[in-house]
């Protein structure tokens, strides 16, 4: 029987059963166990790894384990900026796009919001998310963590807080978003582009006095909804400088 002795470091502990948190400890592998198999079956989904080093030496998820190896495991580095963060084995995100899984209903939205292309469908099976990801190259994020240990799933973000607008300062802090993000872009409600119309086209579809006070709008061609910078706008404009404005957590050891 093989036995290995594993290591897992700071949020990561998040994920394995208490009496594992925070300490060495021995466990048996299946035979002929990766990695990445053995990573996973502890509890940690592998889109949260960012470095396994086993015996000192950096390995990746397909690496056999031996008996007696020791692993350790770390969580994704957060003072990194955007492109090496999502650069995954030989395959690099070009752009930043997501899809979020039931849970996240109110964080879609805001990363819309913050011009960030994020599908949404509080119908969609894992299977479909998992095939989304994959054909569109997108990030996952949910608050499922099994969700996250499909194969062909690549890239992903567990999310941990549980308010949206918390969920939002999370996601921007742990990617590195604040230089990505583009406020005010996409349909919070439709998630496709905004475009500037004239007073003239906005018709009976802004309130009374909205024309009078307002010389800018935006529509979106599928709703049809108009956007103008109104208070909510105001709220949400303070909301996004918030955000990018954050200071980033350090690296923690």
């Amino acid at each position: 029987m093989v036995s290995a002795t594993f290591r897992f470091y700071e949020e990561l502990n998040d994920f394995l059963a208490r009496p594992l948190r925070r300490r060495a400890f021995s466990y048996a592998c299946a035979p002929a166990a990766t990695a990445k198999h053995m990573i996973e079956a502890l509890g940690v989904p592998h889109t949260e790894v960012e470095l396994i080093l086993v015996n000192g030496e950096s390995v990746g998820f397909n690496h056999l384990l031996a008996d007696g190896d020791r692993v350790a495991v770390y969580p994704k580095f957060e003072a990194l900026d955007i492109q090496p963060l999502l650069r995954v084995r030989e395959r690099p995100l070009r752009v930043v796009r997501f899809i979020a899984d039931a849970h996240l209903g109110g964080l879609a939205p805001l990363l819309r919001l913050a011009g960030f292309d994020t599908l949404y469908d509080n119908h969609y099976p894992d299977a479909d998310i998992e095939a989304l990801a994959a054909a569109e190259q997108r990030i996952v994020l949910t608050r499922d963590r099994e969700l996250l240990k499909r194969r062909s799933i690549t890239h992903g973000c567990y999310i941990r807080t549980l308010r949206p607008r918390e969920q939002l300062r999370e996601v921007f802090e742990r990617l590195d978003l604040a230089g990505s993000a583009q406020p005010f872009r996409l349909c919070l409600m439709c998630n496709v582009p905004l475009r500037r119309i004239a007073k003239e086209e906005v018709g009976t579809r802004a309130p009374d006095g909205v024309l009078e006070r307002h010389a800018q709008f935006v529509t979106c061609d599928v709703c049809r909804r108009v956007f103008w910078e109104g208070t909510h706008w105001q709220r949400m404009r303070a909301l996004m400088d918030s955000v990018a404005a954050a200071p980033r957590q350090s690296v923690r050891t």
